[in-house]
């Protein structure tokens, strides 16, 4: 059982990425999953997680309107859409999986499983 992030970079601001969570050894249908974020410095926040019944909840309001969150019908995968990125949105990406419904908080034992961070850069 297995969670993998993928598809961070490097890109300028104002630019997209798609970032992947990929599921190994079960199917993502049943569960929430969240992507969460830690910039240098600073301690792990909650981003954008959707809920077994596909019910997204925002944990900043920073990236409302900027990034979006979907899962594709095989139940492998969620993504992270991430559209005018800014210097700001700069940290390591992970994702994790819970049970049915998302958390609010965003401690280790809150999730199932965890996935390795992925690093996004944006900068010119």
């Amino acid at each position: 059982v297995q969670l993998q992030a993928s598809g961070g970079g490097l890109v300028q601001p104002g630019g997209s990425l798609r970032l992947s969570c990929s599921a190994f050894g079960f199917n993502l249908d049943p569960y929430a999953v969240g992507w969460f974020r830690r910039a240098p410095g600073k301690e792990r926040e909650g981003v954008l997680c959707i809920s077994r019944n596909d019910d997204r909840t925002y944990f900043t309001d920073s990236i409302k309107g900027r990034f979006t969150i979907s899962r594709d019908e095989a139940g492998t995968t969620v993504y992270l859409q991430m559209n005018s990125l800014k210097p700001e949105d700069t940290a390591v990406y992970y994702c994790a999986a819970r049970w049915k419904f998302c958390s609010v908080l965003v401690g280790d034992n809150y999730y199932d499983h965890w996935g390795q961070g992925t690093q996004v850069t944006v900068s010119s």
